[in-house]
């Protein structure tokens, strides 16, 4: 229960915010769990797009990484080394990706301790009642020492869900075999999606691998939190998808050829400035949400370096007057 203890704030709040819901929807209590878990998610858009963001600039970016990459391939400590090193220089956040789900950490604990025991209290207020004197009598102790033990609802008030018997208890049988596909379904789908081209094949077996990992400890959990689970599931689907088709795929950016020495002013702010614009696009709501950028532009990079270094050249010197031979002989 020290946890319970921990995370009470929030038991506090998602306790009240589910039942203004059901005042507002009435019926099941699952379709406020869907409800608190959208209001949830888009809390957290912020760091949805702070999470694309920062997977733009690594797909930008992964030449110049699998250049340090296979430059220090024997050298493992060095070669994190200037990975960080390369971090740093260009602003990239490689842990920005996992903002969204550190985030919810904190919810998905506080819903847990909220449907063991804040909820049960508010859908089946009598039956908890009965069960904390029965409690108390059965282990000789004071009422109020009970006051902490909670009896899931068996589907009494709205506690049921569709297939789902009680949202406060453990699934069993054929629905706990049912919310089980659509977990996995759901997750190997959502991790599918937000994953990069470029990433590693051992990151993206072990992404895969996860939603099994994770199974052996879903089987515990009450219904309504796997409930919320595959809402959240559902909607990072829907969120890639409409991501993906307001910004289409990400280019990497093919590594840049040193530029002459006479134009090399001109040529490195006019790479910056290209790159900075080609990085920028993927940043917050506006950027995330901008059409697709026009391929077909011609960088002024080169073309201002040519320029320059054609007007620079120096001009060719004068043609030798050949000089006339007088008529005397000597």
């Amino acid at each position: 229960m020290v946890l319970a203890n921990i995370f009470q704030p929030l038991i506090d709040i998602f306790g009240p915010v589910l039942v203004f819901f059901h005042s507002i929807i009435g019926g099941s209590w699952g379709w406020s769990i869907i409800a608190l878990t959208v209001v949830v998610r888009a809390l957290l858009l912020p760091l949805a797009f702070k999470q694309m963001h920062s997977m733009q600039k690594v797909q930008q970016v992964a030449p110049q990484m699998k250049a340090i990459q296979a430059k220090y391939k024997d050298d493992k400590q060095r070669q994190q080394q200037e990975i960080m090193k390369f971090y740093r220089e260009n602003d990239i956040n490689p842990f920005a990706s996992f903002l969204p789900l550190v985030a919810q950490i904190p919810v998905f604990i506080g819903l847990f301790y909220t449907l063991r025991t804040r909820l049960r209290e508010d859908i089946c207020p009598g039956l908890q009642a009965a069960f904390r004197h029965a409690y108390a009598a059965h282990h000789n102790i004071p009422l109020h020492e009970a006051a902490g033990q909670t009896v899931a609802c068996h589907g009494l008030n709205g506690s049921s869900w569709l297939f789902i018997h009680d949202l406060t208890n453990t699934a069993t049988g054929l629905t706990l075999i049912a919310l089980i596909v659509l977990y996995v379904g759901t997750q190997l789908a959502s991790s599918l999606m937000m994953q990069a081209p470029t990433m590693d094949q051992t990151q993206r077996r072990m992404m895969l691998l996860l939603p099994l990992f994770f199974v052996i400890f879903i089987i515990n959990f009450p219904a309504g939190l796997i409930l919320y689970w595959i809402t959240t599931n559902t909607w990072t689907m829907g969120q890639q998808w409409v991501i993906r088709r307001r910004i289409g795929p990400i280019v990497p950016a093919p590594p840049t050829a040193p530029a002459p020495s006479s134009g090399g002013r001109d040529a490195g702010r006019a790479t910056t400035t290209a790159n900075g614009d080609a990085s920028g696009r993927g940043g917050g709501l506006s950027g995330l949400l901008r059409g697709k950028p026009k391929s077909e532009e011609k960088q002024p990079a080169a073309v201002g370096v040519s320029t320059r270094t054609q007007r620079e050249a120096p001009p060719p010197p004068p043609r030798r007057k050949k000089r006339k031979r007088s008529g005397r002989r000597r």
